[in-house]
């Protein structure tokens, strides 16, 4: 379980403020609640999430101890001190999927690890089946701040998996040493680079060229359900530089998907 006394060196160089909880309901919940008494890049963290949250009301839970639950507090434009143009918020949840999958990628060699659009970072087993070690949830604070949460499984068991689609990271191969803290400082690091490019950037082009490079809905046939409750279906061919997956349904029209809950569509 996280405690004030875990080494988490990596994380507390790259974090000007890094809480650790020994439980928490939910990271994104606790430090939306502070977000405004607290600086740009604030991290509060636990491996004991009771009441964790996912994208379209889904539970995320795990047994303490063998997961991460990671809510990073962003204030747009202080890196730059520039204003920050709200077409780019969406951007912010893109990029934390960018790094979290460059965190896990190096410790996952044998594995073909990629994004499923929009955040989900999925591992392709042995079987050649895409599972999910990582998701991410984006909340906006009451004062304009993001709070951005981030999930990884670490060492979950097969029996302690919540879904048959989810996988681990030990499941899949990693075994360093202080997993927790190679995991989070990584992560922590790649993020906050990431947030530099893209507020430093003239437009979201590289940004959107990283995303594009590790996105594995990009080329695949894919089932979309929207949030109005439909479900369209056809080839994803792009993502566009407002950060939306562009689609080819199987009508011939194009369609650009700013939210919905992505399938990847496998043929045996």
């Amino acid at each position: 379980m996280l405690t004030a006394t875990h080494d988490l060196r990596r994380a507390r160089a790259v974090a000007p403020r890094l809480v650790l909880l020994d439980e928490a309901g939910s990271t994104n919940t606790e430090l939306v609640s502070r977000a405004a008494d607290e600086p740009h890049f604030s991290v509060l963290a636990t491996t004991n999430q009771t009441a964790g949250r996912g994208r379209l009301g889904r539970q995320w839970v795990a047994p303490a101890g063998a997961s991460l639950a990671v809510s990073v507090l962003v204030r747009p434009g202080a890196e730059s001190g520039e204003p920050f143009p709200a077409e780019s918020l969406g951007w912010l949840p893109l990029a934390a999927g960018v790094a979290m999958l460059r965190a896990v990628e190096p410790l996952l060699p044998a594995r073909n690890v990629h994004l499923k659009w929009p955040n989900d970072v999925l591992v392709e087993g042995e079987d050649g089946v895409e599972r999910k070690v990582s998701g991410i949830l984006s909340e906006l604070a009451s004062d304009g701040s993001v709070v951005i949460g981030a999930g990884v499984n670490l060492t979950l068991t097969r029996d302690q998996l919540p879904t048959p689609t989810s996988t681990s990271l030990a499941l899949e191969g990693a075994h360093a040493d202080n997993l927790l803290d190679r995991v989070l400082g990584a992560y922590l690091g790649e993020l906050r680079e990431l947030l530099s490019v893209l507020e430093l950037s003239a437009d979201s082009g590289e940004l959107r060229d990283a995303v594009v490079g590790c996105c594995g809905t990009v080329g695949r046939d894919v089932y979309v359900d929207l949030p109005d409750g439909t479900r369209t279906h056809g080839r994803a061919v792009d993502v566009d530089r407002q950060g939306r997956l562009v689609l080819m349904t199987t009508d011939g029209s194009r369609l650009e998907v700013s939210a919905g809950d992505v399938t990847h569509l496998r043929y045996e």
